[in-house]
């Protein structure tokens, strides 16, 4: 009876003890494996991750700075000055819109888009101010402190301006010009490489032309093609003959 039953109890044993540690070095061999791809793998996720968010705040900025070039307004900086105020150059654009925000009066805003330095480096920020006419023979620099800066872009992403008239030539710089340009082009490169991103874009000026109310200021000659008459004044003189 003994002895039956130290046989079933041989025959319900465990692992070994070398049964055990061949166990445990293949387990370790397995966890050392996946640490290593693990290791491998997780960087490129996270990079990859990053270049994601980046793309999407670069994308953001974009069509923000869009949205107020494409509300840019014909106004200029006082009665004496005909052209609207609107100052481009390659890395920074000023200009008239209305004021649209949360915590905006209505009325007009002076913007400004351009490049800046901070504690963390260059950055493209977007300031404003409310639009006053300026005084006569003053630059916009003299009377204009711009405030509520707002960070679009950070290093190392930099952002360019150029600018289109009608005839659909891309330049530098727009300033002291009678129009607003038609296009604004917004080139977004990478400062390391000098690669321009593929989420570079462009956008239209929607006004071309001041309201009525300043043509009429201006004598009511803005808008009309030189040498060409003017349909009203015809129907007026062709009224007064037939009534004569």
């Amino acid at each position: 009876m003994t002895g039956v039953r130290i046989q079933a109890g041989r025959d319900e044993s465990g692992f070994t003890l070398i049964e055990t540690l061949v166990a445990l070095a293949l387990m370790g061999l397995l966890l050392s494996a996946l640490a290593h791809i693990t290791a491998q793998w997780l960087p490129n996720w996270n990079r990859g991750f990053d270049r994601i968010q980046r793309s999407e705040a670069v994308g953001i900025a974009l069509q923000r700075i869009g949205a107020d070039l494409a509300a840019a307004e014909y106004v200029s900086a006082n009665r004496d000055t005909p052209r609207p105020l609107f100052d481009g150059t390659e890395l920074s654009v000023t200009f008239v819109r209305v004021a649209l925000g949360p915590n905006t009066k209505p009325g007009l805003e002076v913007v400004r888009i351009g490049e800046g330095s901070d504690r963390q480096g260059l950055a493209t920020v977007r300031s404003r101010t409310p639009f006053r006419p300026l005084p006569a023979a003053s630059t916009l620099s003299e009377q204009v402190t711009f405030g509520d800066p707002v960070v679009l872009l950070r290093a190392p992403f930099r952002l360019s301006f150029a600018y289109a008239g009608k005839d659909r030539v891309w330049k530098g710089s727009w300033r002291d010009s009678n129009r607003l340009p038609v296009a604004v082009r917004l080139t977004v490169r990478d400062a390391a490489t000098e690669r321009v991103l593929s989420v570079s874009t462009v956008t239209p000026v929607h006004v071309q032309a001041p309201a009525s109310s300043d043509c009429a200021q201006a004598g009511g000659d803005c808008g009309k093609v030189p040498g060409q008459r003017d349909p009203s004044a015809e129907d007026a003189t062709t009224g007064q003959r037939r009534s004569l």
